[in-house]
């Protein structure tokens, strides 16, 4: 939503002034310097991206319009049903809980979580590392070890998405002024046909350097800014997760387990001491 908004402000706020200075509007649609700058860019993204990343990148753009992160309640349910299958461990042994995460989608347990179930990538990475402590043999500081070797993996897919696109945004204003520079070429090519579309043809030319600027820095690398914003929070979730099994493979209880995963959660959205205490309990 704030991304639309900030749209909308930049086209708002260049409009506006463009306006108050007395410009013509329409002016500013020059065709040809779009789809030079725009097929020179996407054409430069083909070029430095393989097709897995550009397909990233696509997916990418809609979360950054929508995203969806964790919230404060969101983290409330996922450690309650943490704390809720590690109980039942406690109880009754590690392969009491091996139907949960054999298929967590059917659990009685793991299922009331949607958002953390419905997330293939967050279930699998919670699944795949539970499979790995139920096999026995795995020591706490390897298995921890696995993790971040796989959270790593997760970090280094991520960053080259909002890196491309930031690339892009730096090549914009220098595929302005190579779209201002073509126009200059018309221009002198139509030199002797009086000021009046010689005129028109230098303000085509300011068009496209306009363009690359505005395009760059109202638009592209802000949007970079926010999917890497966006990625750094989808991941804060495995570091949560990462705790809270650590701490309860290294013989914490659950609730304990729970607490030392609670502490890894960003302040905007962590919930107190007691808060947890109170809804792992079913206390409002």
């Amino acid at each position: 939503m704030f991304v639309i908004i900030g749209i909308a402000v930049v086209v708002v706020g260049v409009v506006a002034g463009f306006l108050l200075a007395g410009g013509n509007l329409l002016l500013l649609l020059q065709y040809s310097e779009f789809i030079t700058i725009g097929g020179a860019a996407i054409g430069s993204l083909l070029i430095s991206a393989p097709l897995s990343l550009i397909k990233k990148i696509i997916a990418e753009i809609p979360k950054a319009i929508s995203p969806s992160q964790y919230t404060k309640q969101d983290y409330l349910d996922l450690l309650k049903s943490f704390n809720e299958l590690f109980l039942v461990a406690q109880r009754d042994g590690l392969l009491a809980i091996e139907k949960h995460i054999e298929n967590p989608l059917e659990s009685n347990i793991l299922s009331q979580n949607k958002k953390f179930v419905n997330n293939e990538m967050t279930r699998n990475f919670f699944a795949d590392t539970m499979k790995v402590m139920l096999s026995g043999g795995v020591p706490p500081h390897e298995l921890e070890e696995l993790i971040d070797a796989e959270i790593e993996t997760f970090e280094l897919e991520a960053k080259p998405v909002s890196g491309t696109i930031a690339r892009v945004g730096d090549s914009l204003p220098g595929l302005g002024i190579v779209a201002a520079v073509l126009g200059i070429i018309v221009t002198m090519g139509s030199i002797d046909k009086g000021a009046e579309v010689v005129g028109h043809h230098v303000a085509a030319a300011l068009v496209g350097t306009f363009l690359g600027v505005l395009l760059a820095y109202g638009f592209v690398n802000p949007l970079a800014a926010n999917i890497e914003l966006n990625m750094e929070g989808r991941l804060r979730i495995f570091h949560t997760i990462k705790a809270c099994i650590v701490a309860y493979a290294k013989g914490n209880p659950p609730i304990i387990a729970v607490e030392i995963a609670r502490r890894t959660i960003s302040t905007d959205e962590r919930p107190s001491f007691s808060e947890l205490e109170n809804y792992v309990r079913g206390k409002k």
